[in-house]
């Protein structure tokens, strides 16, 4: 399952063998000084307020798995989403990814 640890001066997605291959992507870096915001997201299925754009590339399945990089007008974000758990959302000033959206660990 994809982990956010922080390493001091930087943010680190790290993924999985299996969520890299899944992402098509690698772990991502973000130094610490971009993060913006952290919430927790009860349900980040929900169009509204939620995930939204187009997945590309990566692996999804509504409701069950969406694993990738999500494609909206604004950017883009990543979402490590594992059924209908909650989710934090990591949002950014700048970077590769306006957020990361990751289901939280058990």
């Amino acid at each position: 399952m994809a982990t956010v640890r922080d390493l001091g001066e930087e943010l680190v997605l790290e993924l999985s063998f299996w969520e890299r291959l899944g992402a098509c992507h690698s772990s991502i870096h973000v130094p610490k000084s971009e993060l913006l915001s952290i919430h927790v997201m009860a349900n980040p299925w929900n169009r509204v307020e939620g995930m939204t754009g187009m997945r590309a590339p990566g692996t999804g399945m509504p409701g069950v798995i969406m694993l990738g990089t999500l494609r909206t007008r604004g950017g883009k974000d990543f979402a490590a989403v594992y059924g209908r758990r909650p989710a934090k959302v990591y949002t950014f000033k700048s970077g590769e990814f306006g957020r990361w959206i990751v289901t939280e660990n058990r």
